[in-house]
């Protein structure tokens, strides 16, 4: 995994709830459990284990679901998670987060972002960029010094679950914050609830406003809805698990960036095997693609293993899996400057790995 983890890569598609360490959430839930909230050896049984099953993988997002209710544990998370994709020489991320509301905690979604930005503050391992201008002119950020730097930028998650009217209050918080570094949107959530003609129209304004739009898209066999979305041509999508013959050819047209989540879709089942995922058509035809890792710490990955893995998987040479690696700079949702700096990046660690 060394040499994985030298390659300097870039994350299109993690959930910050998704990514919090084991020890973390083992520390979180012990403190519920001397509360009483919950039976921490259950919780402890699931935390344990590396290799989970889809419905531990469910109940481990139920408890996530239980430990992210305040302020102070939201910075906490944010900071180790940007450190911890950072320790794998992920040089530029899209963080990805649902904003939340907790009465009892006095939390609304722009405290709740406040709580993630105060975290990215509050990273200590590794210079980071949170944003810098007008994202384009390539301005100073945190500084000229020569220690290693993460790139973060923030897309603020619809949840299906949610009304039309909190779906644009999420838009609304987005724009107000880009120069904060919210740089788009996203829909994620179980893909059998709710319509994707409940958030059209606010994903259309959303564009509308500068704002970049990725979906998830495709995790269940929906066609009418897949349609839908390829049709509303997002800047990106993820997964594209489901979609049968006449949707790969849309999708094929309409050069739409593919997040793809080896792991993550089969921890989930989404995909039974990997010598069946889509990800080898996709590459095959040279299809714009990016490996992310979606849930790094629930499904137990890092983005050096989604490279290790597919490179197997697929016979894959380093060289090829460097270079994929660096045309996902065409697809992030930061401005001309940062993706300048990236290829400058990819191009003193060319030399290094003797590319």
């Amino acid at each position: 995994m060394e040499w994985w983890v030298s390659m300097p890569k870039l994350e299109l598609h993690a959930h910050l709830n998704g990514s919090i360490r084991n020890s973390t959430l083992l520390e979180l839930a012990r403190e519920l459990g001397e509360k009483g909230i919950i039976i921490f050896s259950d919780a402890e049984c699931v935390l344990l284990k590396n290799d989970r099953s889809i419905s531990e993988s469910l109940k481990l997002f139920e408890l996530i679901h239980l430990l992210t209710t305040n302020h102070k544990t939201i910075t906490r998370i944010t900071k180790e998670v940007v450190e911890d994709f950072a320790a794998e020489n992920v040089v530029y991320l899209e963080l990805r987060t649902t904003p939340k509301r907790n009465d009892s905690e006095g939390m609304s979604k722009r405290s709740y972002m406040e709580a993630v930005l105060e975290g990215l503050r509050s990273v200590s391992t590794v210079e980071t960029d949170i944003f810098r201008g007008s994202d384009v002119e390539g301005s100073h950020g945190n500084g000229h010094s020569q220690r290693k730097k993460i790139y973060v930028r923030l897309l603020l998650s619809i949840d299906r679950r949610e009304t039309r009217e909190a779906a644009m209050e999420t838009v609304q918080l987005a724009m107000e914050m880009r120069h904060l570094g919210v740089v788009g949107v996203d829909l994620c959530g179980n893909p059998m609830i709710g319509e994707w003609t409940t958030f059209w129209p606010v994903l259309e304004f959303a564009r509308e406003q500068g704002l970049l739009v990725t979906l998830h898209c495709g995790e269940v066999p929906n066609m009418e809805e897949i349609n839908a979305m390829l049709d509303f041509l997002p800047a990106r999508i993820g997964h594209a698990c489901c979609l049968k013959q006449e949707e790969w050819k849309k999708l094929k047209s309409y050069k739409i960036p593919v997040e793809i989540c080896l792991t993550s879709n089969i921890r989930t089942e989404t995909i039974s095997s990997l010598d069946i995922h889509h990800f080898a058509d996709l590459y095959n035809c040279k299809h714009p693609i990016v490996l992310c890792t979606d849930d790094s710490g629930v499904f137990s990955t890092t983005s050096s293993r989604e490279y290790a893995i597919a490179s197997s998987a697929f016979g894959i040479e380093k060289r090829e899996m460097f270079e994929l690696a660096r045309n996902a700079i065409g697809f992030i949702f930061a401005g001309d400057g940062v993706k300048l700096e990236l290829e400058q990046i990819f191009d003193l660690a060319a030399e290094r790995l003797q590319f």
